[in-house]
C-alpha cells in the first residue's frame, strides 16, 4: 500500500505505530491459538480443528506480509520487482486461501451433522491435509497468472527494475483487470454456494431433529463462517472506497487510503479469531489450561 506521498513525519510515524501494533496484537492472539493446538494432541486428529488452525496460521502469514509491505513503503519504498512479485504471490495466495478454507470448514460441519455415519471415513486426518494442499494450490493460481501476464506483456528487464511494491504498480494491464474479475467471480461464487448449501442442509436437519444440539450448533457455526467471509470480502472494497471518497476529499487522500486499509484489511483479521475460536468451549478451556499460572505444591513425607 503506497500512502507515503503527502505524509509528514508525524503522520507517517503514527500510521506505522498503529498498523504494527494491531498487526502484533493479531499475530499474538492467533499465536496463542496455534500454541494451544500443537500442545494438545486431542486436536491433532480432528479435521475441524486442523482446518481452523490452518485458517489461523494463514491469517498470521497474511497479516505479517501486509504489515511488512505497509512499513516498507515508508522506510524502504523501492523494491526489486522480482522480490515484490514473490511477496505479492504469497500475499495473494493467503488472501485467496481464507474463503476456500471457510468453505472447507462448512462442508466438514455439513458432513458431521447430515452424514454422521460417513464422517469418520470421509473426513480423515490424511484427507484433511490433502485438502489443505489443494487449497494452497488453488489459491496459488491467481498470483502465478499475474506473473505470467507480466512476462507475456512486458520486457523481461522489468524484473531488474525497482518500484514501490504495490499490486497496482505491477499488475496494471487490461489482462490483469479481466483476470481479477473472472477469478473473483469464480472463487466467491463457489464459496458462497458451498456456504449457502451447507447452511440450508444443516438447517433442515436441525428442524427435523429439534433435540439435536449438535445440528443447531453446526448451523450457527456455518452462519459465523458466512460472517467471517463477509469480513474477509471487505478487502475487495478498498479500491472502490478509495475511488469514491478521494475525489471528494483530495487533500485527505493519504488519510482516506489509510483508514480504508485499516477497516478492510486489518480489523477483520482482528475479529476473526474472536468470532470463531473464542466461542469454542473446548478450545477456550485448553487455552486457559496452557497459559494459566499453576501453583505446584510439593509434599515432603517425613522419613
Amino acid at each position: 500500500m503506497n500512502t507515503t506521498k503527502g505524509d509528514n513525519f508525524e503522520e507517517a510515524l503514527a500510521k506505522n505505530i498503529v498498523i504494527v501494533f494491531l498487526g502484533f496484537i493479531i499475530i499474538f492472539i492467533n499465536g496463542i491459538l496455534v500454541v494451544t493446538f500443537f500442545k494438545n494432541s486431542i486436536f491433532h486428529n480432528d479435521p475441524r480443528y486442523i482446518l481452523y488452525i490452518h485458517l489461523v496460521m494463514n491469517d498470521m502469514l497474511m497479516i505479517f506480509l501486509s504489515v511488512t509491505l505497509f512499513v516498507l513503503t515508508y522506510i524502504w519504498p523501492f523494491v526489486n520487482v522480482s522480490v515484490c512479485c514473490a511477496i505479492l504471490i504469497i500475499g495473494t495466495t493467503t488472501t485467496k486461501n481464507t474463503p476456500l478454507n471457510l468453505a472447507a470448514m462448512a462442508v466438514e460441519r455439513y458432513i458431521a451433522v447430515c452424514k454422521p455415519l460417513h464422517h469418520p471415513q470421509i473426513c480423515t486426518v490424511r484427507r484433511t491435509y490433502i485438502l489443505i494442499c489443494l487449497i494452497w494450490s488453488v489459491g496459488f493460481i491467481p498470483g502465478l497468472a499475474d506473473v505470467i501476464i507480466v512476462i507475456a506483456t512486458r520486457p523481461l528487464t522489468i524484473f531488474n527494475s525497482f518500484i514501490v511494491c504495490y499490486i497496482i504498480n505491477i499488475y496494471n494491464t487490461k489482462y490483469h483487470v479481466d483476470k481479477t474479475v473472472v477469478i473473483q467471480v469464480l472463487y466467491m461464487s463457489a464459496v458462497w454456494i458451498a456456504l449457502i448449501f451447507t447452511y440450508i442442509r444443516v438447517l433442515l436437519t436441525a428442524k427435523k431433529a429439534s433435540t439435536d444440539s449438535s445440528a443447531k450448533k453446526a448451523q450457527s457455526t456455518i452462519l459465523l463462517h458466512g460472517i467471517q467471509l463477509l469480513l474477509c470480502m471487505l478487502s475487495y472494497l478498498t479500491p472502490v472506497l478509495d475511488m469514491i471518497l478521494i475525489p471528494f476529499f483530495p487533500a485527505h487522500r493519504t488519510k482516506i487510503s489509510f483508514f480504508n486499509y485499516l477497516l478492510t484489511n486489518i480489523i477483520p483479521r482482528l475479529l476473526s479469531p474472536l468470532i470463531y475460536g473464542m466461542r469454542d468451549q473446548k478450545f477456550v478451556k485448553n487455552v486457559r489450561s496452557c497459559f494459566s499460572c499453576k501453583q505446584i505444591i510439593v509434599k515432603v513425607e517425613p522419613t
